[in-house]
């Protein structure tokens, strides 16, 4: 029961990331934001490390500085950039079912990686999250036209959720020893350093407005600190596969608060595609098993 709290609860504050982003990416650019997010993601969970742990969790983050560079770059600064990027030309609600597909990548990854063979349904189910993003990706929605700018956001979305992918399987493989929190105040350490320069030089011409530093407050510390406060104990304590089903709820919430907050509406198009990618990852988690025939009786 207390993990699926914790799902719900970060379902929505990570379903509310797409609708800061779309607040606040165009006034801060997409590097300055996503700089500015990790960095706000550090300084809100670092404090809460040295007050739980001491010091121990520094000196074991120093001793895997290489992994924890690493995990930054693909955990977070990398697809926070490409989000803020997408988020200036899509949707929060289309966004934010791309980003369900997270798990069918970490499928693909541990099959390429760790050699882990998915099954016929799982393979079932990437095939069936591809047709959807292909829908995604071609679907008109309210205020955005398909075209150019509307791929390479779909595109960025789909590269930041691979980023995901390859971070779920590097984390438990190279990170495992290592405390939740300590893994989540690493990874946005690590990524502050990866987008210091470009953030810095990026800094836009002309200064944010009152509700894009709000949103920015938003996706420091609610979408970053403590989402991934939440992410890395789920991670710890039900494994990659269980935690990454919150991608799942990601997309409800999105859309609930697209809705209410910038009049977004689903096409068709757009929720069949949506559908698809769901229905595909639940296939490539295993979510969905056929049932087997019951054995008949061995004869006497």
């Amino acid at each position: 029961m207390r993990d699926l709290a914790e799902l719900l609860v970060l379902g929505a504050v990570w379903g509310a990331s797409f609708l800061f982003m779309r607040w606040s990416a165009a006034d801060f650019g997409t590097l300055t934001l996503a700089w500015l997010r990790v960095s706000g993601g550090a300084l809100f969970l670092l404090p809460i490390l040295l007050w739980r742990q001491g010091r121990a969790p520094l000196v074991q983050m120093q001793q895997r500085w290489r992994p924890m560079l690493f995990i930054g770059l693909v955990n977070s600064a990398a697809p926070f950039a490409l989000f803020a990027y997408a988020l200036q030309h899509l949707p929060a609600g289309p966004a934010s079912i791309l980003n369900a597909t997270v798990p069918m990548w970490t499928a693909l990854v541990a099959w390429v990686w760790i050699a882990q063979t998915p099954t016929a349904l799982r393979v079932l189910g990437l095939l069936l999250g591809f047709v959807g993003v292909v829908l995604l990706v071609n679907a008109r929605s309210a205020g955005v036209q398909a075209g150019e700018l509307h791929l390479l956001g779909a595109l960025a979305c789909l590269l930041a959720t691979l980023n995901y992918a390859v971070a779920a399987i590097g984390t438990q493989r190279w990170l495992s020893g290592l405390s939740p929190l300590a893994v989540a105040t690493g990874s946005q350490l690590a990524a502050a350093a990866w987008l210091l320069l470009p953030g810095v030089l990026a800094w836009p011409a002309q200064w944010p407005g009152g509700r894009a530093w709000l949103a920015l407050l938003g996706l420091a510390g609610l979408c970053t600190g403590l989402a991934y406060l939440l992410y890395f104990r789920l991670f710890a304590r039900v494994g990659p596969s269980k935690a990454v089903t919150v991608t799942f709820l990601i997309p409800l919430f999105a859309i609930l608060w697209g809705a209410l907050f910038l009049g977004e509406r689903l096409s068709p198009s757009m929720l069949g595609g949506g559908l698809l990618v769901l229905a595909g990852t639940a296939l490539s988690l295993g979510l969905v098993k056929l049932r087997e025939k019951p054995k008949p009786p061995a004869a006497p």
